[in-house]
């Protein structure tokens, strides 16, 4: 019990210890606290005295540095000022030598640096710079014609005149401006091309201008003895010649023209923008087209003073313009109203060629043609279906005409609805089926006014002389007939051929009229004895002309013997005109043939009743049946 109460009481010795030691590290911590919130104190205190001391000293710092931004700035500034006239000072001798004495290079890199400047002081827009700027800009514009006179001079050292048929005859391209200079060219282009689109004023390149005023005349130069020639040869050497297809120089001058023109344009794809290719060829062949067009006019004159003979020439001119036109479009997609306005007059002379042609047809027959009394046909007709001929050689471009009039348009003195000024397309050249269908209906009025005027003409020359009329008629006929079938006429006229055989027909039927008097003579009452038996009117052998002139009485002899002797006064007169008039050869075939049907068999059975009615003597029988035949043979 002793030991229990004294382990008891060394233990809460030992607990009574380590509470004071507890006790006593708390005292030092709180100790501790209390000098470090001292510390803090103290510390914050002189925060707020450093604060108190160096913000004055911080602002005056920042202070400082923005005077320092502003000086730099002013002097920046300064410098600006100054800059204009140290870059007017550097830079003015280089513009003032110009590009041959400084050097291309040099001086478009002077010009560049110039250019800059100005741009720059435009964009800072300072008061003082004002007069610095319009120094500067004076020199930027000398610069620019001296730029543009170099260009110039460049360019006509490579524009010297050309002799075209060199060219055109041994099949060459056109000369394009060298490389070298092509090179060149295009450095000053583009450095005025630029320039003007960084000036205030509005406008294109003056370098266009400058082009076309160097290259225009090199090109109407170039072309213009061609342009010469082709009036040259247009001259007649006699005067009422005809005109053949391919004999004027035109075809050669558009050749030349185009391939000239087709040059250009090379050289200026290569110096100039998209955007300005059209501009620039334009202004360039300008003084080319004005003087096709005065050459065109001087053809034009032509044409209408010799039209018969030469509207022919018109519509080759017309193909050939087209042609032109459409091939140069078709590279460039420029030109074509130009050429169209050029080639106006022409086109409207050959329009209004179609219906003076057919006036002139009148004119004509009505006033000089004189019918032949041997009812020949007389020249006009050849005349006037060699010109149907002449004009199927040019159908290409007379149908273009024919559809621009429209159907039976000439008859209106070749006015037309459509525009004159715009010049056909390519489609408008193919001879499509309205074309030639509008050309044939033409062709068929032409000859429909030729043989209607002929046979009005005819009739009041020949008033009574219906045969001669007849044979005139189908003379003329025939000759139309021939020529359309032996040229390029007959696939467009053949579906109106039957026109041209009515004609034909109705001449052939005027003159075989007149072979019906003949005819009467052979009709008779056939004669018998009231107690003999009608004669069988089967096969010639089994008629007897004995037996039946046995049974007549004297006096139905007689009338026999009168109709044999009238048939053979009338036959034999007729006989006799007939070989006395001129005829074609289709024509004396006809009518032989027609003749014959006619009359043989009539005079056959005729002769076969009353041939013994002279009992062979040949006095009133002038011809047998193998004699009439002979002679029908030879009117053939």
């Amino acid at each position: 019990m002793a030991i229990s109460l004294g382990s008891r009481h060394a233990a809460d010795e030992e607990a009574r210890a380590e509470v004071e030691v507890l006790n006593s590290r708390l005292e030092k911590t709180t100790q501790l606290t209390k000098k470090i919130q001292s510390s803090l104190g103290r510390l914050e205190s002189s925060g707020r005295s450093v604060q108190d001391a160096v913000g004055p000293l911080f602002g005056n710092t920042q202070k400082l540095q923005t005077l320092g931004t502003n000086i730099d700035a002013v002097l920046s500034a300064i410098d600006r000022i100054r800059q204009p006239s140290d870059i007017k000072s550097n830079e003015e001798e280089i513009i003032r030598k110009g590009p041959e004495e400084a050097g291309l290079a040099a001086f478009l890199s002077s010009m560049k640096r110039v250019n800059k400047a100005l741009s720059e002081m435009q964009q800072t827009n300072l008061r003082s710079n004002q007069q610095a700027a319009a120094d500067l800009g004076r020199l930027l514009k000398s610069g620019n014609t001296q730029l543009e006179g170099h260009f110039k001079r460049l360019l006509q050292e490579d524009s010297m005149p050309v002799e075209p048929l060199h060219y055109i005859t041994k099949d060459k391209p056109f000369p394009v401006l060298s490389q070298d200079t092509t090179t060149r060219l295009g450095l000053m282009n583009s450095f005025i091309a630029s320039s003007t689109r960084q000036s205030s004023i509005s406008g294109e390149s003056p370098i266009v201008q400058a082009y076309a005023s160097v290259r225009g005349p090199y090109l109407t130069s170039t072309l213009q003895n061609l342009a010469f020639a082709s009036v040259n040869t247009a001259r007649k050497q006699t005067p009422d010649a005809v005109y053949r297809q391919g004999t004027n120089g035109m075809g050669t001058y558009a050749r030349g023209m185009e391939g000239i023109f087709l040059a250009e344009y090379d050289n200026i794809c290569s110096l100039f923008s998209r955007d300005e290719f059209g501009r620039v060829l334009n202004l360039t062949c300008q003084g080319a087209i004005s003087e096709l067009a005065r050459t065109l006019r001087e053809l034009n004159t032509h044409i209408k003073a010799n039209l018969t003979t030469d509207c022919y020439l018109a519509y080759e001119i017309i193909e050939i313009m087209s042609n032109l036109s459409s091939n140069l479009d078709s590279r460039t997609g420029e030109l074509k109203p130009s050429f169209a306005a050029a080639l106006k007059p022409i086109r409207e002379t050959a329009k209004w060629s179609l219906g003076e042609l057919l006036e002139d047809t009148r004119r004509r027959i009505s006033a000089t043609v004189n019918i032949p009394l041997d009812a020949a046909a007389v020249p006009i007709t050849s005349e006037t279906m060699t010109r149907l001929q002449t004009m199927a050689d040019f159908l290409r471009p007379i149908s273009s005409i024919m559809i621009s009039l429209g159907d039976g348009g000439w008859k209106s003195g070749g006015s037309s609805n459509a525009s004159s000024d715009q010049i056909p397309s390519l489609s408008s050249f193919d001879i499509g089926a309205d074309g030639k269908q509008i050309f044939a209906h033409y062709s068929m009025d032409t000859i429909d006014t030729l043989l209607n005027t002929l046979e009005q003409k005819a009739k009041s020359t020949l008033q009574k002389t219906k045969s001669t009329i007849g044979v005139f008629i189908a003379n003329n006929a025939t000759i139309v007939d021939r020529m359309i079938r032996n040229s390029d006429l007959q696939p467009l006229l053949s579906p109106r051929m039957a026109d041209v055989e009515r004609w034909r027909k109705t001449g052939t039927q005027m003159y075989t009229m007149a072979w019906r008097e003949p005819s009467t003579h052979l009709l008779d009452v056939q004669y018998t004895n009231r107690g003999s038996q009608r004669p069988p009117s089967g096969s010639a052998a089994a008629i007897d002309s004995a037996a039946i002139l046995k049974g007549l009485s004297s006096k139905d002899k007689d009338a026999i013997k009168d109709k044999f002797r009238l048939f053979n006064a009338s036959f034999d007169d007729l006989v006799a005109k007939h070989k006395s008039l001129s005829m074609e050869r289709e024509v004396r075939e006809t009518l032989a043939r027609q003749l014959q049907q006619m009359i043989e068999p009539l005079y056959g059975r005729f002769w076969d009743r009353y041939h013994e009615v002279d009992k062979g003597k040949g006095k009133y029988v002038k011809y047998d049946k193998g004699s009439i035949s002979a002679v029908f043979l030879s009117l053939g």
